[in-house]
């Protein structure tokens, strides 16, 4: 089979999806255009701040992207690419598009509140509680994590720091350009452009060479200070100008792709078991962000739902990025699917693992309409390095968002911006030096997965006492609880029972297991029984 059939047809699904299961989406939360957005009402210059559409897309779409569809797909292709594209376009249709708009929709009708606030107002304090500790704890992990991620790339290929550092300028004078001197953002847009890939060609000429550990302390500085700056100095025209790279990936990979016409080489199937485990749960819970990813649901109730000028552009920005998001990962799938079973795994290894692959085959594609395979590989490698720096910083943002919502009543002395971003700094530096981050990496799948499903969780309580149909969020809700208890049960019983146990895993998974029993019996009042008595935060809906 061609891989550019089943591209199109992939495409073409995944526009259908948005015009019509879309709709119904925005029809069902009843979004309302006429209706002020806390970006509006609540407007504070630093993080309530209105963006234009296209910014907060651009944003939105950086920050939710990363390498979670890059890593995910590409790890799960030993399953085969059938199943992996089938729950690419289904997750991402019906539970990974719906979680991360109706996030977005219910955070604005909560005043630009986390879905922990939305929980609390729905479903009360406790749940609040165990959903706060459980959203801080894992955006640590991310932190820590993406710190390592971007620290070591950086040091592996210096000519990346460089040009990330004069994206970073750039995007500062972007910024300033627009919001305080009102500089038309189309023809800002054009510059900024060009200046993004002139960083780019600078970069690859002088290369910034320093150590893995010295850029995750340089890192971590940067880190503490894009979470306490003003929303429109950096991140959103960073986020805004950082997206065009990953849609010029997105089309010269497509363009490469028709115009090359690579046939498919890689098993359809492979197995219901494979080194990696059962296709189910692994599956669901590997592809992660190519289908559904928890942490979306955090930037959408978190960063950009203090940015949304209208309602009205909260499906373009939740549904559409998610959608988007998901075409990437198809994309992922075919530098998989153009390869024999063995280039796969060597593959791997040659390149350093999914990222690499991708660059590689992304270079390949891209060689088809007269690219040079190095510059194409090149180009595709910086342009997701650009997205982890971008999630490392949005996770930051969204840890001390995080810890300010848990400290607001409970400990109000403790609820200052600074100290919360510092706190937070603290607990993931102090992983990401450790070089324990890797020991809890396997957990970190089934962790971001349960988190998507305590938001639908949250989402389709709220729908409910709204009187509203909650079915499009309450069956994606259960499927995935019901796939992270069992990927759970999987590393539980590996890591406490197995041959070569590792309690740390094996207590972290009990952890999580024992924290969704817990939320779920405290929402089965809300979701069954008196779904009604109590109205939520917001009834203008």
């Amino acid at each position: 089979m061609n891989f550019a059939v089943l591209l199109v047809i992939s495409g073409l699904i995944l526009v259908i999806a948005y015009f019509t299961y879309g709709k119904y989406v925005e029809n069902t939360l009843g979004v309302n255009p006429n209706l002020s957005t806390p970006a509006h009402t609540m407007g504070d210059g630093v993080d309530y701040v209105p963006a234009k559409p296209a910014v907060l897309l651009g944003h939105h779409f950086a920050t939710i992207a990363g390498a979670g569809p890059i890593v995910g797909p590409i790890t799960a292709a030993v399953f085969g690419w059938v199943p992996a594209v089938l729950w690419i376009i289904i997750g991402g249709i019906f539970v990974g598009g719906v979680h991360d708009y109706s996030s977005l929709v219910a955070s604005v009708r909560h005043k630009g509140k986390s879905i922990g606030q939305i929980i609390k107002n729905n479903i009360g304090k406790r749940g609040q509680l165990l959903f706060l500790i459980f959203a801080w704890a894992t955006l640590i992990l991310v932190v820590a994590v993406f710190t390592i991620l971007v620290a070591n790339t950086f040091a592996a290929t210096p000519e990346t720091a460089t040009a990330s550092i004069l994206l970073l300028i750039l995007a500062i004078i972007f910024g300033v350009a627009v919001y305080r001197f009102n500089v038309p953002l189309i023809p800002a847009t054009i510059f900024g452009v060009i200046l993004l890939f002139v960083s780019i060609a600078i970069g690859i000429s002088f290369p910034l060479a320093l150590s893995a550990t010295t850029w995750v302390y340089i890192l971590i500085g940067y880190a503490f200070i894009a979470s306490v700056t003003p929303v429109w100095v950096l991140l959103q025209p960073r986020d805004y100008l950082n997206s065009f790279l990953l849609y010029a990936v997105l089309g010269g990979a497509f363009v490469g792709i028709i115009v090359g016409q690579p046939d498919i080489a890689f098993p359809a199937y492979i197995g219901f078991k494979t080194n990696l485990g059962y296709l189910f749960p692994i599956l669901f819970v590997t592809i992660a962000c190519g289908a559904i990813s928890g942490f979306h649901s955090l930037v959408s109730s978190g960063t950009t739902s203090k940015q949304l000028s209208n309602e009205k552009d909260a499906k373009i920005i939740g549904y559409g990025g998610m959608l988007i998001e998901s075409f990437l990962a198809i994309i992922a799938i075919g530098t998989v699917a153009v390869l024999s079973q063995q280039g796969y795994t060597s593959n791997l290894s040659d390149y350093g693992g999914p990222v690499g692959l991708f660059g590689a085959g992304v270079g390949s594609f891209m060689s088809y309409f007269g690219i040079p395979i190095a510059l194409g590989t090149t180009f595709a490698t910086l342009a997701v390095s650009a997205f982890l720096l971008t999630s490392l910083d949005s996770a930051t943002r969204l840890a001390r968002y995080t810890f300010q919502e848990f400290t607001e009543e409970r400990m109000p002395a403790l609820n200052n911006t600074f100290l919360a971003t510092g706190v937070s700094l603290v607990f993931a530096a102090a992983l990401a030096l450790s070089g324990q981050w890797s020991t809890i990496w396997p957990i970190f799948g089934s962790a971001n997965q349960l988190l998507a499903g305590l938001a639908l969780l949250g989402v389709s309580v709220w729908l409910g006492k709204l009187g509203k149909s909650n079915k499009m969020t309450l069956i994606p809700m259960v499927f995935m609880i019901i796939v992270t208890l069992a990927a759970l049960i999987n590393v539980m019983s590996a890591n406490l029972f197995g041959a070569k146990p590792n309690y740390i895993l094996g207590i972290a998974a009990v952890f999580l297991f024992i924290l969704a029993i817990l939320l779920v019996l405290e929402s089965w009042k809300s979701l069954f029984g008196s779904s009604k008595n109590q109205p939520p935060i917001s009834s203008d809906m």
